[in-house]
């Protein structure tokens, strides 16, 4: 993203694997005790990859993903999920229920951790952003929902 503010082109992304270290520099530069680490979309992807090497290092505690990208669009016979089985850092997964990248007939199919939550937006797309003249919804109710979701989530950390 920061390439493409800056060259104003529009480039694939980097594959998320290559990210890790960027990811695990940016965590070690906080230098903050106990964190809850994520992100939304790749972001997300990313921190979930290196979340388990995260807990077992107390560095955090938490795992807050928005958008997750469970498969790229249209393939969802292909998905991004094989570490997300196994994993043991309490996770909890924003996503809307009509994200091109996930949806609940999509994500029932993947087998995933008992540790991961996921609180499903109706009508969200991958921004969580639903239809209003569809759902009846809007944007701040979805951030409303999410926000009581995140805060309720992490009581259970403690």
């Amino acid at each position: 993203m920061a390439s493409r503010r800056s060259s104003g082109g529009r480039k694939p992304p980097p594959r998320a694997e290559t990210l890790k270290s960027e990811y695990l520099s940016a965590i070690n530069e906080l230098g903050a005790s106990i964190l809850i680490v994520g992100g939304r979309s790749m972001g997300g992807r990313v921190a979930s990859m290196i979340a388990d090497e995260l807990l077992d290092s107390r560095k955090a505690v938490g795992l807050l993903c928005l958008g997750y990208p469970f498969h790229a669009p249209d393939k969802p016979e292909r998905p991004r999920t094989a570490h997300l089985a196994d994993l043991r850092m309490p996770t909890l997964i924003c996503q809307g229920t009509r994200d091109i990248f996930g949806t609940p007939e999509d994500v029932e199919s993947y087998e995933l951790s008992d540790k991961i939550d996921i609180v499903w937006l109706e009508d969200g797309d991958h921004g969580l952003k639903p239809r209003k003249a569809i759902s009846g919804l809007s944007e701040a109710d979805h951030m409303v929902t999410v926000a009581d979701s995140v805060v309720e989530w992490s009581k259970r950390l403690a």
